[in-house]
């Protein structure tokens, strides 16, 4: 994620305020006394992430909340590259006495892939196919780690995950009110009810048989494509232990808006057809985890009043409703036809 948003976001070099331009000033005088050579340009990207560039080479420096989740990237990246997935980056050891700390925070300087003027997007069936392939590498790669990391990456828990966001939504609901009639609210709250019963009876299909380390965020800004035209899977904060099947979820939900919601398309992807012979996974897809996720953001953000960033909200929530229950009339015909 951070090597893609440094083309869009890094070259702005304005700051917001004067806290933020304080911090940066002692971000760059801490790390001209820790790091062995000159820095040309220090620009922020994002919370805790930054575009960093000197005379030899350019870098991105981004901030862990502890030592151990550093290392823990770290260790991580590099056995990805050891069993021979090379579509991620590295990281140096740059300071003089690491780690770098700064501000109750641990940095690390990764490597900075120059990004394509051609931006990987969710849009082109082209670029959905091929972030699938990539994902699937990936997992390919991290079965063989599973054994290693036991200890250190939790184990991915698909249905108390999608509990705590609905419950977390219940409590929101004063406001979602404010926002959205209560006959989608009701319709929402029961494919959420219809889908969380399904996946307890098909619990089997997650805790069970395969299990890879989760990528955990396949979000279209998690992968990039580089200068040189290869595709990259970015960001590791939220890796975890389960069935792929976990984040081929994840991955559907991203992409079936930009599908029309559509059923019979979704089951022309290689990956996604054998999934959804599995009752589990189709019941797990009428979650509507991501109208729960945004909500749930803007209201703990308390930006639901800009209605810049409540939009796009409204539209997953209430512009695409007529669309998605369409995909999950579809889901439970598929469902009663496996149970015949």
């Amino acid at each position: 994620m951070e090597c893609q948003e440094t083309q869009t976001k890094a070259v702005n070099t304005t700051v917001n305020n004067a806290g933020d331009d304080l911090l940066q000033n002692r971000l760059l005088s801490y790390l001209h006394d820790q790091l062995p050579f000159k820095i040309e340009e220090l620009k922020p990207i994002r919370k805790k992430v930054y575009f960093l560039r000197t005379q030899q080479r350019s870098y991105i420096l981004k901030g862990f909340s502890s030592y151990h989740r550093l290392k823990l990237q770290e260790a991580f990246t590099s056995s990805l590259m050891k069993e021979g997935f090379s579509k991620t980056y590295i990281f140096y050891e740059v300071a003089k006495e690491p780690p770098l700390f700064f501000d109750r925070t641990y940095y690390g300087c990764m490597e900075y892939l120059p990004p394509s003027k051609e931006v990987f997007t969710y849009y082109l069936k082209t670029d959905r196919l091929k972030g699938l392939e990539l994902l699937k590498k990936f997992h390919d790669t991290t079965e063989k780690l599973v054994s290693r990391y036991r200890t250190v990456v939790p184990a991915y828990r698909q249905a108390d995950k999608w509990r705590e966001r609905a419950t977390l939504f219940l409590n929101n609901l004063p406001v979602v009110r404010y926002f959205v009639q209560k006959e989608i609210i009701n319709e929402l709250l029961a494919w959420a009810d219809w889908s969380l019963r399904g996946i307890e009876e098909e619990a089997w299909l997650f805790q069970s048989g395969r299990q890879v380390i989760l990528h955990g965020d396949v979000a279209h800004h998690n992968f990039l494509r580089a200068k040189d035209q290869s595709l990259y899977l970015l960001d590791f904060d939220l890796v975890a232990i389960g069935a792929p099947h976990s984040d081929y979820l994840q991955y559907a939900n991203r992409i079936l808006p930009f599908m029309n919601w559509s059923f019979e398309d979704l089951s022309k992807y290689p990956v996604f057809k054998s999934s959804l012979e599995e009752k589990g996974f189709l019941y797990a897809l009428a979650f509507p985890t991501d109208i729960f996720r945004e909500w749930n953001r803007v209201i703990r953000d308390r930006s639901y009043l800009d209605s810049a960033k409540i939009r796009p909200v409204l539209d997953l929530t209430v512009g695409q409703f007529a669309e998605r229950q369409r995909f999950i009339i579809a889901l439970k015909y598929a469902v009663n036809e496996k149970n015949k």
